[in-house]
């Protein structure tokens, strides 16, 4: 039996350090611009399929990597650059995960590389769930999907809102309600392939932080996909839906929530490299910033500040890596161990960015510094991608096996 250990493989830590210096070189330099722009970073994205970090090949490597560590790594280095460009550049991911979650072996082959499109073309994916009534309650999805016979066709119909990449991606992975009286279980994912009739962008939001991704509503208008468009075919559906039904269980994870699973641990690395980037700014002017003729680091109320920042960084970090080497094992999450991970990292993160505020004081409140960015940044990470009140719930509900409300 090898020993344990926590040290990252030669061919990790080559990653980490190429993702490392394209953060470093291409996206922290450019992150207060297009935070202000508030615009897609076509240019970056760009860059970054001209090198080979946004491409199918590399997040094949990354998600086939056999710890699974090697994707919250690679997110972790992209979010201390910028969380904005970061989401911006991998935010297809979530459509992919969503065609790999419910698509058959032929579906995936077909649609997951029109998601990236190639070196010289990048093309983008969204994943569009979430409406203006149904955020945390799922089930209450009201986007519908009614098949036509007569034509194999499916005909979307809804609007959908806080879309990432949301009406300007090539390829949209739908979640809609085939059989509202099901619930949530009663839902299937759809793919809308590029130029498709019926399909639009709505309201683009204008956001607190992460402004460098496009977040927008998704409006869906009497639009027509063909019946292979469902993922994981209409045979399956159907005896899925004769199941549940007859009373029985639907064998299966709803549609939305087998691609939150799969992707929390890589959400909650990001909110490490958040944090991360505050923390090693902080701990830097602290060190140069001289009051009462000595530096603020020598305070103990500076310094602790910056130890409770790094455990509570690191401790994120091992609920994160943990969960993604879970993930990757096909171990199951008894005790929800991936809703930890978001959790912890998302409330670590909004703390520690007002920590390195306070610890820059007014200077930590002005643009000059990045710190008040970070914080802006900081906070959709205890809302998207399911609420800090819905990681407890999840624990909660795991750990005692109540479904507590």
């Amino acid at each position: 039996m090898s020993e344990f250990s926590l040290d990252l493989t030669e061919d990790q830590l080559q990653v980490q350090k190429w993702v490392h210096e394209f953060a470093e070189s291409v996206v922290r330099p450019a992150a207060a611009e297009w935070d202000e722009r508030e615009e897609t970073p076509w240019p970056i994205i760009e860059e970054a399929a001209k090198v080979g970090l946004y491409s199918l090949d590399f997040m094949a490597n990354a998600f086939g990597d056999p710890t699974g560590v090697l994707l919250p790594v690679v997110m972790e280095e992209m979010c201390w650059g910028d969380s904005g460009i970061c989401l911006a550049v991998f935010g297809t991911t979530l459509g992919v995960v969503g065609i790999m979650g419910n698509g058959t072996p032929e579906q995936i082959g077909e649609w997951v590389p029109q998601c990236f499109g190639t070196a010289d073309e990048p093309k983008m994916a969204a994943f569009a769930v979430s409406e203006a009534d149904a955020g945390s309650d799922v089930s209450s999805l009201r986007t519908r999907a009614l098949y036509d016979e007569a034509k194999d066709e499916w005909v979307l119909n809804g609007t959908k809102t806080w879309i990432t990449n949301g009406g300007i991606a090539d390829v949209h992975v739908v979640v809609a309600s085939v059989d509202p009286e099901l619930g949530a279980r009663g839902q299937a994912s759809f793919v809308v392939g590029p130029g498709t009739p019926g399909l639009r962008q709505g309201q683009k939001f204008s956001k607190m932080g992460i402004r460098a991704s496009h977040t927008a509503e998704v409006v869906l208008e009497d639009c027509r996909i063909p019946g292979r468009n469902l993922l994981g075919g209409k045979e399956k559906l159907d005896e899925r839906l004769a199941r549940v039904r007859e009373g029985k269980s639907s064998g299966r994870t709803q549609a939305a929530m087998a691609t939150f699973e799969a992707s929390r641990p890589a959400v909650a690395a990001m909110a490490v490299g958040i944090g991360r980037a505050a923390y090693e700014y902080a701990l830097d002017y602290a060190k140069e910033r001289t009051q009462f003729k000595r530096p603020i680091i020598e305070n103990q109320a500076i310094a602790f500040k910056l130890a409770d920042m790094r455990t509570q960084i690191d401790a994120a970090r091992l609920l994160t890596w943990r969960a993604a080497w879970m993930s990757k094992a096909g171990k199951a999450f008894d005790a929800a161990e991936g809703s930890m991970s978001k959790l912890y990292a998302g409330e670590m993160v909004v703390k520690v960015t007002e920590e390195a505020i306070q610890i820059l004081g007014g200077a930590g409140y002005v643009k000059d510094h990045p710190v008040e960015r970070w914080h802006r940044d900081s906070k959709i990470f205890t809302i998207f991608e399911g609420t800090s009140e819905i990681q407890r719930l999840v624990i909660a509900r795991t750990i005692s096996g109540i479904h507590i409300k």
